[in-house]
């Protein structure tokens, strides 16, 4: 007995509705990066395993999936690791490439590797599927596209306030009002980690930092002391996990906290910059806050960082995320090649807008019309106005099959097909066409000009 089919967990089929609509945030993404000046590139769906490992922290390292060499893949593995069943030294000599984690070490890699054919800065976009060996969740997958925006080659900050008003044009486009753009900056992690004297501790400080909204004050201070913060430390910082206020009343706040660290005081005149230019500028739909918790424990960052929350009315992590990373390129060989990026959760974003109810009503795959089969001779008179219409940028097909006329419209029905044409002998013999709204069930009859204009 055949074993009944079924994909991996945290992976998903999409149905044309789903296709249709994913389509629609891509689109509505695209056309944003390309009006903001950013040009489109694609890399391989794996990379060498080099290219990506230590480069996402300890736990990011977990989560890549690694690809076992072609053939025999045990041939080229270290015999002593075998033996010791050493898995961590043993991937090593068996997976010589895996799935990217994410976009932006792929196209470090890309930019070093074609650095000679770019004009700098260079701005580009990328939309593409990215692959996480995480626990699948509601709005967590293991497969899942990526829609990033960088531009690599300048320090200017003006490059974050433009990439926070791309957050608010694309957001505001796709009808998600209220998403609050959090933002921080790795200098003043480092500059608290510095006055609490932990700086030792930086990574293991950040990424408890970071969990705050998931496991709390207590359980980010346990994890902290876990990895050797002395519990005095902590008590340093316990402002942070109280902190509030306007943006400013924040900023002056970080001022008095980090007076005694350079690179802190670095980090709160970044922030000033972006913040009081963005809020000059002014967001549509928007809300920019400073969030000092917000840390995203990936090793590259190193000055502004962002994260994307949705409306508060939805249960939802974060929809988008990105950052400044001056040192990226270095670990590829390209020195002082400082960058800053985006991301858009695509998947995430497109459960927010379904639980939102947000999607137009024209977002569909399916066809404006059926054209009704009544035969080989009435089928040819259907196809040369199929033809015509197609030309004319209209979605429309012919029923296959000479079948009952009930089981015809029965298939536009389920098909969520809106209109029925009717080209049969009395059609044909007066050159026209009829019109049937499925909906409603209003006929009329009209020549071809009359039909396309009904169906554009």
């Amino acid at each position: 007995m055949a074993s009944k089919p079924s994909i991996p967990k945290g992976t998903r089929d999409f149905s044309p509705t789903e296709v249709a609509k994913r389509q629609y945030i891509i689109q509505i993404i695209k056309s944003n990066f390309e009006k903001f000046g950013f040009q489109p590139i694609e890399t391989p769906s794996f990379e060498n395993s080099e290219t990506l490992m230590g480069k996402y922290g300890e736990e990011g390292d977990r989560l890549i999936f690694k690809i076992l060499n072609s053939g025999d893949y045990l041939a080229k593995a270290n015999a002593t690791h075998l033996e010791n069943k050493d898995s961590t030294k043993l991937t090593s000599s068996i997976s010589e490439k895996a799935l990217r984690y994410d976009l932006t070490v792929p196209f470090a890699r890309y930019v070093v590797q074609h650095q000679n054919d770019i004009e700098f800065p260079f701005k580009r976009y990328q939309i593409q599927p990215v692959w996480r060996a995480d626990r699948p969740q509601k709005g967590r997958f293991r497969e899942f596209f990526q829609c990033d925006a960088d531009v690599v080659g300048s320090k200017s900050l003006w490059q974050e306030v433009e990439l926070i008003q791309l957050y608010d044009t694309v957001f505001s486009a796709l009808g998600l009002e209220g998403v609050t753009i959090k933002i921080n900056n790795r200098k003043i992690l480092s500059g608290i980690a510095e006055v609490i004297g932990a700086s030792d501790k930086l990574i293991d400080f950040t990424v408890a930092l970071d969990k705050l909204d998931k496991i709390g004050e207590d359980g980010v201070k346990k994890e902290m002391m876990e990895k050797g913060i002395s519990e005095e430390a902590i008590l340093k910082v316990q402002p942070l996990f109280n902190f509030t206020g306007t943006i400013s009343e924040k900023i002056n706040q970080l001022s008095v906290l980090l007076a005694e660290s350079n690179e802190g005081m670095k980090g709160v005149e970044e922030l000033r910059f972006i913040c009081d230019n963005v809020t000059e500028l002014g967001l549509s739909t928007a809300i920019l806050d400073l969030d000092v918790t917000l840390a995203r424990g990936l090793n590259y960052y190193t000055g502004a960082i962002f994260e994307v929350a949705p409306p508060k009315s939805v249960a939802m992590g974060s929809i988008g995320g990105g950052g400044r990373y001056d040192d990226l390129t270095g670990i590829f060989g390209l020195k002082n090649m400082s960058g800053v990026g985006i991301s858009f959760g695509l998947d995430r974003i497109y459960l927010v807008i379904e639980e939102l109810n947000l999607f137009p009503e024209t977002v569909t795959a399916t066809s404006k019309a059926l054209f009704v089969n009544y035969g080989d001779t009435e089928a040819f008179y259907a196809m040369k106005a199929i033809k015509e219409l197609r030309n004319s940028g209209v979605k429309v097909e012919l029923y296959p099959d000479n079948a009952k006329v009930a089981k015809q419209f029965q298939h536009a029905d389920k098909r969520g097909i809106p209109f029925a044409v009717i080209a049969g002998e009395q059609e044909m013999a007066s050159n026209s066409f009829s019109l049937k709204n499925l909906v409603s069930g209003e006929q009329t009859s009209v020549d071809f000009e009359g039909l396309k204009n009904a169906l554009l």
